[in-house]
């Protein structure tokens, strides 16, 4: 489980003194955290493991976009920070697949799914989240949907 693996990184980043790991994992916990609170709040469990890399990919997609206009503002001292942090959050998460990959996996839902054209893009969304949850950006993989659908 995913927090097991957290609470782990941890304890070890805390010995090794790794103070930015450490940080990091912090706001991993402090992240998942909130989601706890917020699913509490409408009585869901608390987030489990496909919820946790669901936050993990916002915190990467966030880091990554932060990075960018910090490069675009000459302050390459943050952006770097940012690129450390997510070094460490994509440490939690499975591998990536690469674009190919990811095509060759949405034709396979898709005519497994049987899907026709636009109007089913909807189910092939649901299976690649079920399945490759946190594996791909589903933003990109939408795209790639609608381009196999026509």
């Amino acid at each position: 489980m995913l927090r097991d693996q957290l609470a782990t990184q941890l304890k070890e980043a805390m010995k090794a003194k790794q103070m930015d790991r450490l940080g990091t994992i912090r706001l991993i916990q402090a992240a998942i955290k909130d989601r706890d609170i917020a699913n509490r709040g409408v009585g869901k469990d608390e987030a489990g493991d496909d919820e946790v890399l669901q936050i993990l990919a916002k915190m990467v997609k966030q880091r990554d976009e932060s990075a960018k206009i910090y490069e675009e503002n000459a302050r390459p001292e943050l952006a770097a920070k940012e690129r450390a942090e997510i070094v460490v959050i994509q440490d939690f998460m499975p591998k990536q697949l690469s674009d190919d990959e990811v095509r060759a996996n949405i034709a396979a839902i898709i005519k497994e799914v049987g899907a026709e054209g636009p109007k089913d893009m909807g189910k092939i969304m649901a299976a690649l989240k079920e399945r490759y949850a946190g594996q791909m950006d589903f933003a990109k993989a939408s795209g790639t949907v609608k381009e196999l659908l026509k």
